[in-house]
């Protein structure tokens, strides 16, 4: 494993010191680990809502869409549960 250092602030290097003394983690490596995971995870569902987003936008005006029938069928399949 690769070691690299970062420069992270007082308030970061408190809050790593906080959850290890707290015991959630070993140690700073893990704390860290843990942030990057929590990272990877956003960018990951970031970008599916950017290409849902997009996928929408491509797929141009629905031209026969009722929106009170919509609702209406909304509506009956909740109540119908």
């Amino acid at each position: 494993m690769k070691n690299t250092s970062v420069a992270l602030g007082s308030y970061f290097d408190d809050f790593i010191k906080s959850q290890i003394s707290q015991g959630r983690y070993n140690n700073a490596s893990e704390v860290i680990r843990a942030g990057l995971r929590l990272l990877e995870d956003n960018e990951s569902q970031v970008l599916a809502l950017k290409k849902a987003i997009q996928e929408g936008l491509d797929s141009g005006i629905a031209e026969d869409f009722d929106p009170a029938a919509h609702l209406r069928t909304l509506k009956t399949a909740a109540h119908n549960g």
